[in-house]
């Protein structure tokens, strides 16, 4: 069940606590209508050999923005999506699971403080990677696990790192998180950026409540 779904959610609860969640969700289908236009980035290409440029998708970008933001050389961090079909989606397109996009997020870095395989390093105890089209209680391809590469090196290193994963015994089952060729990559709506630091309460309940660390617990034996 995705809990970010205001569509699909059901929570036999507080109202005060069901609406904090709702908040959590986004814009939902019947305040749409009066919603202010929200300001968007514009897109971002990713160049061949680009240093200090990486894309990560591991399910909530909230969550993902969170992790990597703890990293040491990180920059900056940007929710946004990438891999689809459609130019320039929309949360509640992507979300449906029909333009093709993944969650992910743009990962800026300081190349004299940290590199791409410090980065890959960082980035697989942070997510479910035994699990096919989910990532804890987001289910859909939209919330698969990726990792998306500009070059053939950060190909061969992205390769690399998730075969030395499987083959240390450290996994109880087959690494199934994708590496995929990097493309364009859309910005998320300004709301989804830094939303753990806009909205820590509803952040922390939701990143509890979805069981992401509870799960990254059972995974690697430890919470991200």
């Amino acid at each position: 069940m995705n809990l970010r779904s205001c569509k699909r959610f059901g929570l036999a609860s507080a109202t005060l606590l069901f609406g904090l969640l709702l908040s959590a969700c986004g814009p939902t289908s019947s305040t749409a209508a009066n919603a202010q236009p929200v300001s968007t980035p514009p897109s971002i290409n990713l160049k061949p050999g680009e240093q200090g440029v990486a894309v990560f998708a591991g399910g909530c970008f909230w969550c993902t923005e969170s992790d990597f933001d703890k990293v040491p050389g990180v920059l900056s961090t940007t929710s946004g999506y990438i891999g689809g079909t459609v130019k320039n989606p929309t949360y509640e397109q992507v979300s449906s699971g029909k333009t093709g996009h993944l969650e992910a997020v743009l990962v800026s870095y300081d190349p004299s403080k940290t590199n791409y395989a410090k980065l890959l390093e960082a980035y697989w105890p942070t997510i479910d990677p035994l699990t096919a089209n989910a990532q804890f209680c987001d289910h859909g391809t939209q919330y698969r696990s990726a990792i998306f590469y500009s070059d053939d090196a950060e190909k061969a290193a992205a390769e690399a790192s998730k075969a030395a994963l499987q083959n240390s015994g450290r996994l109880k089952g087959k690494i199934v998180t994708e590496i995929l060729a990097g493309s364009t990559f859309y910005p998320a709506e300004q709301y989804h950026q830094d939303y753990y630091l806009k909205n820590p309460l509803r952040y922390k309940y939701y990143r509890t409540a979805c069981g992401r660390d509870s799960r990254l617990e059972d995974v690697w034996g430890t919470k991200g």
